[in-house]
């Protein structure tokens, strides 16, 4: 019997985002989304699904809490709605959206959970959006008086945080695919957008660090691996392009200063121009304390020219896929993490998210989802690899504490350690919750 065991001051946790368990959509003044209308355009959304409920943890924060404490994490990531702290994007706090997340915090605290706040995980205020949104370079300045309130009102009980999740998914997917609010279809957008993501990340780090309150900041990209089908040089091209688009895209410029040529390049030759402004790279390349990182899927690829942007196309090797469509791919948990401990060095990385979508529904009051724990079990030993091997992993965050609006695919995906009834919204802890929760009170498990 072999034990994978981790530190013993590495950090277990579990993350979810507003817009997809809160609900109460319209209540104490919270304002619109952009996922509140992305929603409600026929057709953008699975079965016209939307986050008006979602897992109503706006009222039943304290049930989740107490799931949290049992579960046996030390950290909860969440994110913080823009439109329920600013109704408008800026000007007036509303005081009501404030107390919330001061109630929310603090019953965290007291039940010895460390919260960890994400400033933005894609509910952009709708007037923000109805300017122009993240297209307008206002709305960077908006986002930094945003996150400087929240940085004033909750320093010294909120100490990580992380400005930007999933700038890929809030740039490229919801602005060049067209599949995430606001649903944009234009190359040259997404492009842009994707920069000024970096200035506001890099601008609310600055804002932080003025500050001097004590805490780390970073933010959280996705990442995948695409392995080269062959040694070709085609398709060798294909995978660094596809690998790069998510990663060197969005971390060059942090922490190098600088974007990647090779894909500039590629842009360019696609119709879209990088615009940069003095001061820029500047301010996206603040320093900053430790980078979060969310993994989901890998896979063998090869190039194909007829395979969009990139050109690259992922092989049917024959990987097992979730119950959303992804293929399994832990190897390239451990040679993603790899790669980017080889190009920016030693900074602290957190796992900030990893996890799998599987559909079992409760028998008998039972939830038995073996493959999600196989799915969990197996990423944890790429982990352990990656810290035998000297790269400073501090923590890992499943994907999600529990099942909750899966964006365009509604309430079809789930992806939760606690299945969620959508119409009763009662919760019920999965057989994976349990095997997580011996995983966390025993630092490790036996394979």
């Amino acid at each position: 019997m072999t034990k994978i065991e981790f530190p013993q001051d590495f950090i277990w946790g579990a993350a979810t985002a507003s817009y997809q368990i809160e609900g109460a959509y319209q209540e104490d003044g919270r304002g619109l989304s952009i996922w509140d209308t992305f929603s409600r355009i026929p057709g953008k959304v699975i079965n016209g699904d939307n986050g008006d409920i979602a897992c109503d943890s706006y009222h039943r924060y304290r049930e989740d809490i107490a799931l949290m404490k049992e579960l046996g994490i030390k950290s909860y990531r969440f994110s913080i709605a823009w439109p329920r702290i600013f109704p408008e994007g800026t000007g007036e706090v509303n005081a009501k959206g404030l107390e919330f997340y001061e109630s929310f915090i603090d019953t965290l605290l007291e039940n010895g959970i460390e919260p960890v706040c994400t400033l933005y995980h894609w509910d952009l205020p709708q007037a923000l959006q109805d300017k122009g949104g993240w297209r307008n370079r206002s709305t960077i300045e908006a986002f930094v008086g945003y996150c400087e309130m929240l940085f004033r009102t909750f320093h010294g009980k909120i100490k990580q945080w992380y400005t930007i999740n999933e700038p890929w998914c809030a740039s490229f997917l919801s602005h060049y695919y067209g599949e995430h609010a606001p649903g944009d279809k234009d190359l040259q957008i997404a492009v842009d957008v994707a920069h000024h993501l970096l200035i506001a990340h890099g601008g609310a780090v600055r804002k932080f660090r003025e500050l001097q309150y004590d805490g780390k900041i970073g933010y959280a990209p996705n990442v995948t691996w695409m392995e080269p089908y062959s040694s070709r040089q085609e398709d060798l091209d294909a995978c660094r392009r596809q690998n790069g688009w998510f990663l060197e895209w969005f971390m060059d410029p942090v922490f190098k200063g600088k974007y990647p040529s090779f894909l500039v390049e590629w842009f360019r030759e696609a119709g879209a121009e990088l615009h940069i402004v003095e001061g820029d790279m500047e301010l996206i390349s603040e320093p900053i304390d430790m980078l979060g990182i969310n993994y989901y899927n890998g896979s063998v690829a090869k190039f194909d020219k007829e395979a969009g942007l990139i050109q690259c196309s992922t092989m049917n090797v024959g990987y097992e896929h979730t119950d959303i469509g992804w293929p399994i791919y832990p190897q390239g948990f451990y040679t993603v993490l790899s790669y980017i401990h080889s190009l920016y060095g030693d900074i602290p990385i957190y796992i900030t998210e990893n996890g799998a979508c599987y559909n079992e529904e409760p028998v008998d009051g039972v939830v038995s989802d073996q493959r999600r724990i196989e799915f969990i079990h197996k990423h944890l030993i790429q982990l352990e690899r990656c810290l035998t091997s000297g790269i400073p992993v501090k923590g890992y965050y499943c994907w999600s504490l529990m099942d909750n609006f899966e964006w365009a695919y509604g309430y079809t995906k789930r992806f939760g350690l606690i299945h969620v009834d959508y119409n009763t919204l009662q919760r019920t802890k999965k057989d994976s919750y349990y095997w997580y929760q011996d995983t966390i009170a025993n630092g490790g498990f036996d394979i």
